[in-house]
């Protein structure tokens, strides 16, 4: 499924984590991981202190090389490494694609406040523009499972979560996982002005019990069976709720392609979930 893995590296922990996690999926279904470290050129700042430019180019280089030691001896693969000029997220997705890649994985530190919505960050960066699926990983690398035993998909009968879906069950025939499909019920009396009534509850609830009837029928398809679920309230709480206490390995989830200015000032559900959740969040493209 994954046969190349463009792994960010930045020498932190949460990029060691997304490198294990990789590492982990090689060792025990085959692939190739490429270890990508970006160094931005900034012009102004080079050409002032141009020596900064080598020891940025040296730093990663080193970062990487031990990276790849650790790889080989823990989880005997032999990873593939580059340190490129360029914009950590514009590198990953170029590599990726360059490569062929069907994922990036990269850690997230989800960070928080009106920073992350004005400058945005590396996770959402990339989810933004790859082009192939995208793993973030927040959790220490101490605690990476061996296998993905507890999958969760948020489901909403769109084409996208249809895809993550798909994707999921594919992950739970090779990791002989479980498979969870979560469904939110809208609240839709905090958009707009009405009185949520008994029969407007009854209304929402068949149409939560037709969606996942549908997403029974389409991991069938895949022949999977899965377990259902039904939360009413905001998506993303419920999906980060479900997660930790049905101790999720991994959260499969479409993204809708958040653009421009809408998506650094709304958000979406799926970058919130990358932002909060402590497990690992698969963004199937």
């Amino acid at each position: 499924m994954y046969e190349t893995i463009v792994v960010g590296f930045d020498g932190s922990s949460y990029s060691l984590a997304a490198l294990r996690e990789s590492a982990g999926w090689i060792k025990r279904h085959g692939g190739h991981a490429v270890l990508v470290h970006g160094v931005f050129f900034d012009e102004e700042e080079f050409g002032i202190a141009p020596v900064q430019h080598e020891k940025r180019l040296e730093n990663g280089n080193k970062l990487c090389r031990l990276a790849k030691a650790d790889a080989a001896a823990e989880f005997g693969i032999d990873a593939e490494m580059l340190v490129c000029e360029g914009e950590p997220p514009n590198v990953l997705v170029n590599v990726a694609r360059d490569k062929g890649a069907s994922l990036i994985a990269l850690g997230t530190q989800g960070r928080r406040g009106l920073k992350r919505f004005i400058l945005g960050s590396v996770t959402a960066s990339v989810v933004a523009d790859a082009t192939c699926d995208v793993l973030a990983v927040k959790r220490p690398c101490g605690t990476c499972p061996d296998n993905y035993n507890s999958i969760l998909v948020p489901f909403d009968g769109s084409e996208h979560s249809v895809k993550a879906l798909r994707r999921a069950c594919e992950l739970a025939k090779v990791d002989k996982g479980e498979v969870t499909v979560l469904y939110s019920i809208p609240r839709y009396e905090e958009m707009m002005e009405f009185v949520k009534t008994q029969s407007v509850k009854d209304g929402l609830r068949a149409e939560a019990e037709k969606v996942v009837a549908a997403a029974v029928a389409v991991a069938a398809s895949s022949g999977v069976e899965v377990k259902t679920a039904i939360m009413d309230g905001p998506p993303s709480d419920n999906i980060v709720k479900a997660a930790e206490s049905g101790k999720s390995d991994v959260i499969v989830m479409g993204s809708h392609g958040w653009r421009g200015m809408n998506k650094a000032i709304m958000g979406s559900t799926t970058e919130r979930v990358t932002m909060l959740a402590a497990c690992p969040v698969l963004i199937v493209r």
